[in-house]
């Protein structure tokens, strides 16, 4: 059994830590559920109990045995003394992803690196996460020469102001009124926002470097060839990825989807002939990475090309984060 720790208790990757432990059984001793002093005295029901938030300080994981960060300025407010008071901190934030002494870890791809941890694993970005399961089985299979992804991110994705503004807008444009936008940069609904973060080197968004260093960490291969593209569609929930991969040696579109149907954490949705292929509509609320659309990239030997889709609040999210907490115990 151990004591658990939540950070932004009441956001949205929060509230999901708290579904997950409760949907997977983890033993838990003591929950203590931290927030921003506006959330704190808040009552949240979970199991029958009732637990009353708590300002998050440097005193707040006296006790705890693993700290689930949810995200955001906390992660560099306060997982060091987390650690320092004996905790394991499973990070949701970008902080400390490439921080070369934090192991960046998705349980179906690289779970051995919990091991090196000093105190504190880091969670990908979520649409790395996706990717990275649905990679695997064909890096294992052939190798993994090149990948080029171009994603279709969910307005949950920017929070629950992302699902509002496109709601909002939506009821706006129904009854002919003007369209306002604050949380992204054009109007959302109806139309796609070819920016995901902020641009940086060579006119990459951070969410497009994010994936390319990220995938490169979690293989251990820095030299690998990712380039990535970042959309933001009008979805509510799930993102989805197209993805193109160049393989070391030559494999049939059988054999990919073999390793693919018999990997963890991945259900094969691929048949064209019944028009069967995964969609975000009903990937939401689920754990897998549905993986269609498999084919050969015909304009190179030894190419792939194949359709990904996850909940990113959940695999991309708290669950990848709780299944890291279940490796640790």
């Amino acid at each position: 059994m151990a004591n658990v720790a939540i950070v932004g208790a009441t956001g949205a990757v929060g509230q999901e830590f708290l579904k997950i432990l409760a949907e997977r059984n983890f033993p838990i001793n003591e929950l203590r559920l931290l927030a921003t002093q506006r959330s704190a005295g808040k009552k949240i029901t979970w199991q029958g109990r009732e637990i009353e938030v708590q300002e998050t300080t440097n005193n707040s994981f006296k006790g705890i045995d693993i700290a689930l960060f949810a995200g955001g300025s906390a992660s560099t407010g306060y997982a060091k003394a987390a650690v320092e008071s004996g905790a394991v901190v499973i990070d949701n934030s970008s902080a400390f992803r490439m921080d070369p002494d934090v192991p960046l870890v998705v349980p179906e791809v690289n779970p051995e690196d919990v091991k090196w941890h000093k105190g504190i694993i880091a969670n990908p970005n979520c649409s790395t996460t996706i990717m990275v399961v649905a990679l695997k089985p064909i890096f294992d299979l052939a190798g993994i020469k090149r990948v080029v992804v171009s994603t279709y991110q969910a307005v949950s994705g920017a929070g629950r102001e992302g699902i509002e503004e496109l709601e909002t807008q939506i009821r706006a444009w129904t009854k002919g009124e003007e369209l306002k936008n604050q949380v992204f940069p054009y109007q959302i609904a109806f139309n796609l926002v070819p920016r995901i973060d902020v641009f940086a080197e060579g006119d990459y968004t951070k969410e497009e470097w994010k994936m390319v260093k990220e995938t490169q960490k979690i293989f251990h291969i820095p030299e690998m060839a990712v380039t990535a593209t970042t959309v933001r569609v009008p979805v509510i929930r799930s993102h989805s990825e197209s993805v193109n991969v160049e393989t070391e040696r030559k494999v049939s579109i059988p054999e990919i989807r073999e390793a693919l149907s018999k990997a963890s954490g991945i259900i094969v949705v691929d048949d064209p002939s019944k028009d069967l292929y995964p969609m975000p509509l009903f990937a939401a609320e689920t754990d897998d990475v549905y993986v269609g659309r498999i084919r050969e990239d015909f304009s190179i030997e030894k190419g792939i090309n194949f359709w990904v889709v996850g909940d990113q609040i959940r695999k991309g999210a708290a669950t990848n984060a709780v299944q890291i907490a279940e490796l640790i115990l």
